[in-house]
């Protein structure tokens, strides 16, 4: 299989990071001063050389083979914006990251184009988003961390972004409420402004996780987090609500604990706060579910497979060593 050139943005850096295993040029629209949403390669994460800035003024004489949106304004407007008539032209492909937010059934997706693929991360999602765009679903993939558990503090480690500005959605409130019985340290973009301790560096959170006697995740409504597969990976045990893909990946008493009863979640994270064999044991269910279903040679095969597809180039197994 040739290599690709495929055109995308940077709206998701750990999911960009994931994506760009795969053995093939990925060219990242970027802005002066790389305001959200057009960073390019830039950040702290470390892309390999298969991944390049792609300035939008730039972007309409770049050769490329595919494109792939990840939000709504990308496809709506950046394609007219900064792509010649030709590259509108070329094979599409929309990643959806998040289940609907106004409506869980009925909600239509922005893509209502039978020629672009609409691929989810979750099953969840393909099935409450309404679009008549052909479908696939891609579970995550995640590099498996140098960092295993260790457990030692008595304590449970959220990691959520800005919960104090996203509200019950991310599941604040639950956070919040759990805090009061069970010592939780919150880590992530503007956890200051909840209490938290603040950012750790995506190269860094494996080895500060692998600390944490579990992972908390208190999120009522999104997809599969990349955040909860990675502390698998650890090898934490992870304590979640029964909702969205979350039902699919942690089975109580197995790998974790989950429940819609917030009260009984609290209970089980003391027990795990007393009981740290259990808590091993629990951990290293999870660390042996994520490496058998979000392992990245896995997630590189699935996307080679439908870049493949969707350009008419023959697929490999190759991985990209970045």
């Amino acid at each position: 299989m040739r290599r690709l050139k495929i055109l995308t943005w940077h709206t998701h850096g750990s999911y960009l990071l994931y994506l760009t295993q795969a053995p093939h040029d990925f060219y990242v629209l970027a802005k002066q001063g790389r305001p959200p949403g057009y960073g390019g390669r830039g950040g702290h994460l470390p892309f390999g050389p298969n991944v390049h800035d792609l300035p939008v003024e730039e972007a309409a004489g770049q050769e490329l083979d595919c494109i792939v949106f990840q939000d709504d304004h990308q496809y709506l407007e950046d394609q007219h914006r900064y792509l010649s008539p030709a590259q509108r032209r070329l094979p599409k492909i929309y990643i959806e990251h998040d289940p609907p937010r106004q409506n869980p059934t009925d909600e239509k997706h922005v893509v209502q184009d039978a020629n672009v693929m609409l691929v989810h991360v979750t099953h969840f999602n393909d099935l409450m988003w309404h679009s008549v765009a052909p479908t696939r679903v891609i579970d995550h993939g995640v590099i498996a961390p140098e960092a295993q558990y260790t457990g030692e503090l008595d304590r449970g480690l959220v990691v959520v972004n800005n919960i104090a500005t996203r509200g019950r959605r991310l599941g604040a409130d639950v956070f919040h409420e759990a805090r009061k019985r069970v010592p939780l340290d919150l880590v992530g973009m503007g956890a200051e402004q909840a209490g938290g301790i603040g950012e750790v560096l995506h190269r860094d959170l494996p080895a500060f996780a692998a600390r944490y006697r579990f992972f908390f995740n208190p999120i009522r409504w999104t997809s599969m987090g990349l955040g909860v597969i990675e502390a698998m990976m650890v090898g934490l045990p992870i304590v979640a609500l029964a909702t969205t893909e979350m039902t699919s990946v942690i089975r109580d008493g197995h790998n974790g604990f989950i429940d819609t009863d917030r009260g009984r979640l609290v209970d089980l994270m003391q027990l795990l706060l007393k009981d740290r064999s259990l808590a091993a044991h629990l951990g290293e269910n999870a660390r042996r579910t994520a490496m058998e279903r979000f392992n990245i040679e896995r997630f590189v095969r699935d996307w080679n497979d439908l870049f493949a597809e969707v350009t008419g180039v023959a697929a490999t197994t190759q991985r990209h060593a970045a």
